[in-house]
């Protein structure tokens, strides 16, 4: 019996098919599986990770709940134009926060990993008002709405506790604070020395403080607020200019 005939065989028994294609995805499965149980971390830790504020985890579902990810990734793989074009690849400690990660499958816009201090606050106000005003070739929608749309973080609590729940180490002081956090980041006039010492120069974000400002320009704080925070800190969280990867790995 041929090769051809024996493959048919298998091809026109549908049970047969079924076992033998079960058997190779288990063993398929296992071969990447198994190996995880004797790595101690399969994450690379990474000097200068920290947790989102508030402010930063609720411009992170706004963006989801966009579809930004539909147009911008938020990984840069290690080829050198991808390099060239926007920094350094993408660490996987860059996205061990994120449920979902945002890594993407398509760029009909830049990848957005390391837009973080990029652009000015302005520049992302306008660019969200109207892309083209900024970049003429932007096929991007309006979203204006985001800043007619205020927010009071009545709600902040329970996201950060639900994130804390699947494994981002929130803190308990970061949950009991993390409404009062979410309205002093943006609010420069505001005391955000808690803030600060929960999420700035204590967890190492580059050395820096946690960004607060006005971030739209309004009296409010709006979604627009909310999702520049966001955008401003992609990026800026790990110092590349230090970074040595673990050889080991």
């Amino acid at each position: 019996m041929s090769i051809l005939e024996k493959h048919k065989k298998v091809e026109t028994h549908a049970t047969l098919l079924m076992v033998l294609a079960f058997i190779v995805v288990t063993i398929g499965g296992l071969v990447q599986i198994v190996p995880l149980f004797y790595i101690e971390n399969t994450i690379e830790k990474v000097d200068g990770m920290r947790p989102y504020t508030p402010l930063e985890l609720a411009g992170r579902d706004i963006y989801v709940r966009e579809g930004c990810y539909g147009c911008h990734s938020q990984m840069i793989r290690p080829m050198r134009d991808e390099v060239a074009r926007y920094g350094h690849y993408s660490l996987a400690a860059e996205s061990m926060y994120d449920h979902p990660f945002q890594w993407g499958s398509k760029r009909t816009g830049p990848d957005l990993a390391r837009v973080g201090g990029r652009y000015s606050d302005e520049w992302h106000r306008d660019h969200l008002y109207d892309a083209k005003s900024v970049v003429p070739e932007s096929v991007m929608p309006p979203y204006g709405f985001l800043f007619d749309r205020e927010i009071d973080g009545r709600y902040i609590e329970g996201v950060v506790k639900t994130n804390a729940f699947v494994g981002v180490p929130y803190t308990e002081d970061m949950i009991a604070n993390a409404q009062a956090d979410f309205a002093a980041q943006a609010d420069p006039n505001a005391d955000s020395s808690g803030l600060q010492e929960r999420y700035g120069s204590a967890a190492i974000q580059n050395g820096k403080d946690v960004n607060v400002r006005n971030f739209d320009g309004q009296p409010a704080l709006t979604e627009g607020d909310a999702l520049i925070a966001y955008l401003q800190v992609l990026g800026t969280m790990v110092d590349f200019s230090t970074f040595v990867p673990d050889p080991s790995r």
